[in-house]
């Protein structure tokens, strides 16, 4: 039982800190992002890819390993369709290198500022050095023989 209330007041600690809001702020933020990108791939990109290629919707490409089949009322039934859908595919890793490539520059951007306040903040001055072995016994044998003399 005392390693579950350690357990639990180690859990409490580390959802208090700051991090842990910062990491929750951080996810929001990447899902809606997240449909930005898919958005701009999918009702931008996508088309403009499908126009070069004589207007072929992009996301329909497929290679169909086994047909849809009718039903007992003789419509065809898109659901019984085994396919290996590549165009989407190929649009959703369009999407992860587009976000990628959004991270890759957020984090350049950083790391930017973090080395141009570097470079504007002052060196602190070095520390004096440490006075040698020598020095350290030179002063006490002074300071004993003040001592001496009073």
């Amino acid at each position: 039982m005392a390693k579950d209330k350690g357990f639990i007041a180690e859990f409490k600690q580390f959802i208090a800190r700051g991090n842990v809001m910062d990491m929750a702020v951080g996810v929001i933020i990447g899902g809606a992002f997240g449909k930005i990108s898919t958005s701009l791939v999918n009702d931008v990109i996508m088309p403009a890819v499908s126009m070069l290629t004589g207007g072929i919707d992009f996301s329909n490409w497929k290679i169909v390993l086994k047909a849809a089949v009718a039903g007992a009322d003789g419509v065809i039934d898109p659901a019984t369709e085994v396919a290996i859908k590549y165009g989407s595919f190929l649009a959703t890793i369009l999407d992860f290198l587009i976000i990628a490539f959004a991270v890759f520059c957020l984090i350049k951007f950083l790391n930017g500022m973090h080395r141009k306040k570097e470079e504007e903040a002052p060196a602190a001055p070095p520390a004096p050095p440490e006075p040698s072995a020598e020095e350290k016994l030179l002063t006490e044998i002074r300071d004993l023989l003040k001592d001496q003399k009073v």
